[in-house]
């Protein structure tokens, strides 16, 4: 038996990010794009500046979480 690494050995980085973490990540990024639109709708902004808030959201959502999972590797 070998103890390289193969196809079914995962590195130890990858073990962090779980499938629980995974739905956390993405409920997250969700959430502060909800907020944004959320957020512009109660400013009173017509439908596609809200969806023009969101979508900033989704990337500023991402950009948070990448930052996040990156500073905790």
């Amino acid at each position: 038996m070998s103890r390289g690494r193969g196809p079914d050995r995962r590195s130890p980085r990858t073990s962090v990010l779980t499938a629980p973490s995974t739905r956390l990540g993405i409920a997250f990024v969700l959430l502060v794009a909800g907020s944004c639109g959320l957020i512009a709708f109660q400013g009173g902004a017509a439908l596609p500046q809200v969806g023009l808030a969101v979508g900033v959201g989704l990337a500023a959502g991402g950009g948070l979480l990448w930052y996040l999972r990156w500073i905790l590797e």
